[in-house]
């Protein structure tokens, strides 16, 4: 048995479980070869991703969104008519998958020969700053802060 050791696992590091869920998710993906894609940012907040997919038609194509990952597949027929004496572009399936940052919009997709563009745009987020106020306990009947009793019973009735 092997321990994994957990690049999310400093104290300081709260709630990036998720994180490494997802960089999981990517380790996995990035071992698929076909079809080639490039990913090009296209203005301050728009990408592109190209995928090659010659031989492909649009109905062949699904372009979805499922749990943050943009997932395309393809998936061509034989055609039983043709009579091949060379076969060497072979009709085959295929899934690829790109995991989305929060906050990433599809803005359109496109076929234009025999590459698939997909249009994405991500916003900037704005900064964000907020103040947490920090409370004083206050002193307790005795002047000194000790425990409080709470009559649990009284609450129920009321």
């Amino acid at each position: 048995m092997t321990t994994r050791l957990s690049l999310f696992n400093s104290p300081l590091l709260l709630g990036f479980d998720q994180f490494e869920r997802t960089l999981d998710r990517i380790a996995k993906n990035s071992a698929e070869g076909y079809p080639p894609y490039n990913i090009e940012q296209t203005s301050d907040d728009g990408l592109r991703i190209t995928l090659a997919v010659a031989g492909f038609t649009s109905e062949d194509l699904s372009v979805q969104i499922e749990d943050n990952q943009l997932v395309i597949r393809g998936r061509q027929t034989d055609d039983k008519s043709r009579i091949y004496l060379h076969r060497g572009i072979a009709a085959r399936q295929f899934q690829r998958s790109f995991v989305l940052a929060d906050g990433i919009e599809v803005i359109g997709c496109s076929l234009d020969n025999g590459l698939l563009n997909i249009d994405l745009t991500r916003p900037m987020p704005e900064p964000k700053v907020r103040t947490i106020k920090i409370e004083q306990p206050g002193p307790s009947a005795s002047g000194a802060a000790g425990p409080q009793t709470i009559d649990v019973a009284a609450d129920r009735q009321g």
